[in-house]
């Protein structure tokens, strides 16, 4: 119960990773709020992790700005909901472009700003990024979504110089291939999986494994972890 008496909030947190992550701060003793764009899943999620819901979608600022509000105070942040619409450059629509953009990097950028005063304030908290190792490697048909994957692990950085005097640390998971219904939403029954198999360990993630390292960042065993990414990718970083 190391959490306890500590509020965190998941963006993205009704399914997947997400949801996975608030279980498990919930677990350690942390009062966890969920948001997603679904309210109908977003309370189911929120039973099942003995969590509170607030509708939101990042990439509405006014959005952003209610959940800020109805959120109040917290001390922990997990950047997790993003989307990922996946088109060669040549194929791309400027309406994903900017819903990518706009939920990726616009709405966490706007939620930090929002959220952060109130840990500086108190000396202390913590932000963890979710990117993707697409950040980090080239894949045809991602440019838009590997390039907001991107923004956001610099932003992590900037973040960390900028708070690091407050009490605040800011670190990000870059995850691998992971089975989540979001991808095999948008890839297919077989998700990523053929992909998963050029890689070391040759298989996809399940979405608790991520939430471990999310976790870790969280939490006071990463006490002097700040301004760095934890690559949670079977190796696919170096291969």
């Amino acid at each position: 119960m190391e959490l306890q008496g500590k509020t965190a909030l998941v963006t993205g947190g009704t399914s997947g990773i997400g949801l996975a992550t608030a279980r498990l701060l919930a677990k350690a003793g942390a009062e966890v709020i969920i948001s997603g764009r679904d309210g109908r899943r977003g309370e189911e999620a929120a039973r099942s992790a003995q969590a509170r819901f607030v509708p939101a979608d990042l990439a509405d600022l006014e959005s952003v700005a209610e959940l800020s509000r109805q959120s109040g105070p917290v001390d922990i942040l997990v950047n997790n909901a993003g989307a990922f619409p996946t088109a060669m450059t040549v194929e791309q629509s400027v309406a994903d472009y900017e819903r990518i953009f706009d939920t990726n990097v616009r709405g966490a950028f706007f939620l930090v700003a929002a959220l952060v005063p109130h840990m500086l304030a108190q000396g202390a908290g913590s932000i963890v990024n979710v990117t993707s190792l697409a950040a980090h490697k080239a894949f045809a048909g991602t440019s838009a979504y590997s390039a907001s994957k991107a923004a956001l692990g610099s932003l992590t950085r900037t973040w960390a110089a900028e708070f690091a005097e407050g009490g605040v640390r800011v670190n990000s998971v870059a995850p691998g291939p992971t089975r989540t219904e979001g991808v095999v939403a948008e890839l297919g029954p077989d998700g990523n999986e053929g992909f998963a198999k050029q890689l070391g360990l040759q298989r996809t993630a399940q979405s608790a494994e991520m939430a471990e390292a999310i976790y870790f960042l969280a939490s006071p065993r990463a006490s002097y972890v700040n301004g760095t990414t934890l690559h949670v990718d079977a190796g696919g970083n170096i291969f």
